[in-house]
């Protein structure tokens, strides 16, 4: 009989969302006139901006044309689309990235894991508590951590809490880490790092010879000009991170899949023998091998987002869910509740009230208002007694939504 990956059998049985899922489809099954309002999972609701269906519609048009047609791109995307990105997201901002090192994927949820196929088994990994889980779990079926404790921590990891007391912000480690995540503004709590903040991230990285995975999906939703959307915008930061972005969000792609990653030449690991080797090489050569590209039709229509009709209708849309934002955010600090996040970033980050765990005020807010959001432990162990709500829904909705929760849980 083939033998299994043994890693996986480390996991939890499921994955938070689909653990969510479950839960959610038991209850809609049992109560089936119950109108529930899902603010759980980060997924847009808005239609694509107008700029991109119609880009994508006129590439649509071009594929059926044996002189226009388009076959296998390059692995690593168009360069069109790549020298906006380069343009409009790094240049604009005093960055220096080439477009040459863009990379253009189908979601920074895949790159974030896929990245971990060019570094060994033995280096020392921190993630924040709490996190996207898919850092984590990836590093597991990868075989980089052991067994998890019983708060769910994997043995392998060095955990760096993020909490109320420390602004949600991680502290530097007082010991040597080799690979560092990062998520700014972060996934789930919302928080937002300085430009001090990062300094010190990337002089901590460049001492230590370590690389930060630097997540930046949600950088889109930054209203504060002092804050940074890119760790580029910090000196030396190309000697010593990979910056991961998505047109998930603030474009709705969501369903369209299109993302981004940034691998500056200039960065480097080192081999068993001893020597430095340049990461770029390695990503483009993994790419090249296991990925085939982004289709013609799904970057034509990320390449709109540049347009002037589509930063525009971008823009919009980016207001409209932390407009979204600010009535959960105002709405539920009205009521008596403990609220973080929200201002730079598409999550409020909530205390649960009565002293409740996570999953218990999941329930109570499942069974008693049928409104979704999702347990703050599921994103580790510092995120117990923590609730995340997201603004990724209709204003009808979301308004209801607060309606019902602030009724039931004034205090």
């Amino acid at each position: 009989m083939a033998k299994i990956n043994n890693n996986y059998l480390k996991l939890k049985a499921g994955y938070l969302f689909p653990e969510i899922a479950r839960r959610v489809n038991a209850f809609a099954l049992a109560n089936s006139d119950a109108n529930i309002i899902r603010l759980g999972i980060g997924d847009v609701t808005e239609p694509l901006p107008e700029a991109c269906r119609t880009a994508m519609i006129k590439a649509v048009e071009e594929m059926g044309d044996r002189s226009t047609f388009k076959g296998y791109g390059p692995e690593q995307g168009y360069a069109w689309l790549r020298e906006k990105i380069a343009l409009h997201d790094f240049e604009s901002r005093g960055c220096e990235v080439d477009a040459s090192e863009i990379f253009i994927s189908d979601g920074s949820k895949c790159d974030t894991g896929n990245i971990l196929d060019i570094f060994g088994n033995d280096n020392a990994i921190a993630v924040t508590d709490p996190v996207y889980p898919v850092y984590v779990d990836t590093n597991v079926m990868a075989g980089h951590t052991g067994a998890a404790n019983d708060k769910g921590e994997f043995e392998g990891f060095v955990y760096l809490p993020i909490t109320a007391e420390n602004n949600f912000t991680a502290e530097i480690p007082d010991k040597k880490i080799d690979l560092i995540y990062l998520c700014f503004p972060n996934n789930p709590t919302g928080a937002t790092a300085t430009k001090e903040h990062l300094k010190a991230w990337v002089d901590y990285a460049k001492s230590n010879n370590s690389i930060i995975f630097f997540d930046a999906a949600y950088e889109a939703f930054i209203t504060d000009s002092q804050i940074p959307h890119s760790i580029y915008e910090i000196e030396g930061a190309r000697d010593c991170a990979i910056e991961f972005r998505s047109f998930s969000k603030n474009a709705g792609f969501t369903g369209t899949r299109c993302a981004l990653t940034v691998v500056p030449k200039t960065l480097k690991g080192k081999a068993a023998d001893g020597s430095d080797v340049e990461l770029w090489k390695l990503w483009n050569r993994r790419q090249s091998t296991k990925f085939n590209g982004v289709s013609y039709i799904v970057q034509r229509g990320a390449e709109a987002v540049y347009s002037e009709e589509g930063i525009a209708q971008t823009k919009a849309l980016v207001n409209f869910y932390m407009d979204n934002a600010k009535i959960i955010r105002e709405q539920l600090t009205a009521a008596g509740l403990q609220v973080y996040g929200g201002v730079n970033a598409p999550y409020v980050w909530v205390k649960t009230p009565n002293n409740l765990s996570s999953w218990d005020f999941f329930d109570k807010l499942l069974q008693t208002v049928n409104v979704v959001g999702t347990p703050g432990s599921g994103f580790g162990a510092a995120g117990e007694g923590y609730f995340r709500i997201s603004a990724f829904n209709s204003r009808e909705n979301v308004e209801e939504a607060m309606k019902r929760i602030t009724e039931k849980f004034k205090m």
